[in-house]
């Protein structure tokens, strides 16, 4: 099965891959209900680097890779300002390139043409965490977590995304390049960029699902769309670096892009309402609907850690070479005499 050493981007993966993908996560969580996690990643070592403060997403990699049975290693900004401050020293990806996995954070113009080239250049596998543009870990997170709700084929479904249009939101929508389901965007264009929603030139169009990319500021559209919802999904009013702009985001989409017991009304009883966390609780989406029998965010906050173990399975098994018991044994017995020769000498 073809497939990408590193991941970088949400439309990286190509139908067969996320399939297959699907199904070892699957495996790996059912070994982990009965903790039996099996350990295959035993003589590698994960470093992460990030440039923003994070927990779910840290946490998540960090066990994922101890339960695989490798260290991991985290540096974050004050790390990242010793490196800043030493111009001529390597790159952090370049000093750490032992099977890692990085997040950064730059502008959405540039954001995939810089991690490619970064990527590029290392002999290790890079799993991008997140950035401005999308959220890849996310995403295969978001398709498996569907498939555990639903008995629809992905051609059937539909994703209705209200809010902003945030890295989240760009990611559930490329999804359809290998779920092909139907996802029915509804940011608000004053607000954010309306690229980041935009289709990837060259893809064949029969590869994927229906996509509706326009921006409205007519909420009657979103609740249209969501009496036809599978998924109904939301995100962040805003992140690190807007605290700003809070107040007029606020005014911007609170109440027509809320959701609530009124919109979700609107959507047939099956449907499923879906938040990638941390929320604005009352904000972006009202308590009862959060802590409602449809809400699957927390089925959606556990499948980060399956989904992690997945992902570094995938990307990183294929680069390692595990020694055979005799050829283990015979460096211990080396090092074991030296150490004994040159302790008693």
């Amino acid at each position: 099965m073809r497939t990408s050493r590193n991941f970088i981007d949400t439309q990286d993966l190509g139908p067969d891959v996320i399939r297959a993908q699907m199904d070892l996560i699957r495996l790996l969580k059912q070994a982990d209900k009965q903790n039996a996690c099996p350990r295959l990643l035993e003589g590698a070592s994960l470093g992460m680097i990030f440039e923003e403060a994070s927990t779910r997403t840290r946490v998540s990699f960090e066990v994922a890779m101890t339960k695989l049975g490798g260290p991991c290693v985290c540096t974050s900004s004050p790390e990242r300002s010793i490196w800043a401050r030493r111009r001529t020293s390597p790159t952090p990806p370049e000093v750490l390139s032992a099977g890692w996995w990085t997040r950064w954070r730059s502008a959405p113009s540039n954001t995939r043409h810089r991690h490619r080239l970064r990527a590029s250049t290392l002999e290790v596998p890079v799993i991008n965490g997140l950035t401005d543009y999308n959220h890849p870990t996310q995403a295969v997170c978001d398709v498996f977590t569907m498939t555990e709700h639903t008995d629809k084929p992905f051609s059937e479904l539909t994703v209705v995304f209200v809010g902003d249009a945030t890295n989240v939101c760009t990611s559930t929508a490329h999804d359809r390049d290998h779920a092909r389901w139907h996802v029915h965007p509804r940011p608000p264009g004053a607000v954010r960029d309306q690229g980041a929603v935009a289709d990837r030139p060259g893809r064949d169009r029969q590869e994927r699902g229906t996509f509706t990319a326009a921006a409205t500021s007519r909420p009657r559209t979103s609740r249209t769309r969501s009496s036809n919802a599978d998924y109904i999904y939301t995100d962040l009013w805003w992140w690190f670096g807007q605290e700003a702009e809070i107040p007029d985001r606020v005014k911007a989409f609170k109440p027509r892009y809320q959701v609530n017991a009124q919109l979700m009304a609107r959507a047939p009883e099956h449907a499923k309402f879906m938040h990638c966390l941390p929320a604005s609780r009352g904000v972006e989406a009202t308590d009862e609907v959060m802590d409602s029998a449809q809400s699957i965010i927390y089925d959606q906050s556990e499948n980060r850690l399956h989904t992690e173990k997945g992902l570094l399975a995938w990307y990183i098994t294929p680069n390692l070479e595990h020694p055979t018991p005799a050829l283990r044994a015979y460096h211990e017995g080396r090092i074991e005499s030296f150490l004994h020769d040159a302790v008693t000498r």
